[in-house]
């Protein structure tokens, strides 16, 4: 397999409230909507264009009668609770997020406000929704993993790239809770295909080449970076070090494919931004 071939899951698990029948748009209705993203606006702003076209093939005029209220941590998660409460207090119609942080931010600030997720990762364990056919409360949407399946997928294709390979680095951000959770699933999956699994934090730039020196020293021959707006980030940092080290990195991510990650599987980023337009509509 080339270093750039990557392998995209087009999906998506949906949460989904019961429908009513859609109603026309009162003449002269202004909708205001709020988005949360964790990343910067250049990161994001493939997403946002989905989302935007997804509206658009509603019927809706993004600018007219709909205006989208964008707000950017740029990878700083302290910043994400204060853009979500600045979104409740200009009282926007519905709130818009990507990943588990910027939605659990949201449900803090408002249990009135409708939200829609657009990448919950397991938002039935994690608390977002009740389940997966009756989410309750004021979030619903689209999940990019519903419940770790997809982990075990993932090994398996690196393992069917690199059959040789036994020692496999995971590069995660602990400030994200998920990724703590998720260290004994991933470790009990990988040790199901002979994998050993060499857990290593990094919460930002200044961290990646400690990461880095601590794989090295563990002898891992490939890497996982945990889906995380944060070190997303720094995928060409990440990449630059990765073949300096003679290591693949492995995503979740097509743009880490693209940016020269070895190989990613996982769901399509903007397609789930688009297809939320209708869970917003």
């Amino acid at each position: 397999m080339k270093r750039r071939d990557f392998i995209t899951l087009l999906s998506g698990t949906a949460a989904t409230w019961p429908l009513a029948a859609r109603a026309q748009q009162p003449a002269g209705r202004v909708y205001r909507v709020g988005h949360i993203a964790i990343a910067s606006e250049e990161q994001t702003l493939r997403s946002i264009r989905a989302f935007e076209a997804g509206l658009r093939n509603l019927g809706y005029r993004v600018g007219e009668n709909v205006v989208i209220e964008n707000r950017f941590a740029d990878g700083e998660m302290e910043q994400v609770p204060a853009l979500a409460a600045e979104l409740v207090r200009l009282g926007v119609d519905v709130i818009l997020t990507g990943f588990n942080p910027a939605t659990l931010a949201a449900v803090k600030a408002t249990r009135t406000i409708p939200i829609v997720m657009t990448a919950g990762l397991d938002p039935v364990s994690t608390g977002l929704v009740a389940s997966l056919a009756r989410p309750g409360g004021n979030v619903t949407g689209l999940a990019v993993d519903a419940g770790g399946e997809i982990l075990g997928k993932r090994f398996e294709l690196l393992k069917e790239a690199l059959p040789t390979i036994s020692r496999l680095g995971i590069l995660f951000n602990p400030d994200v809770v998920q990724n703590r959770n998720r260290r004994t699933s991933m470790e009990d999956t990988a040790r199901t295909l002979g994998l050993t699994t060499i857990p290593v934090e990094a919460r930002g730039l200044d961290a990646l080449e400690q990461a880095f020196a601590i794989m090295m020293r563990e002898r891992v021959q490939a890497f996982v970076v945990q889906g995380d707006s944060v070190l997303t980030k720094y995928r060409g940092q990440i990449v630059e070090l990765g073949l300096r080290n003679g290591v693949p990195a492995v995503s979740v991510q097509r743009a880490d494919a693209d940016a020269g990650f070895f190989l990613t599987y996982g769901a399509d980023i903007p397609d789930l931004f688009r297809r939320a337009a209708t869970f917003v509509d």
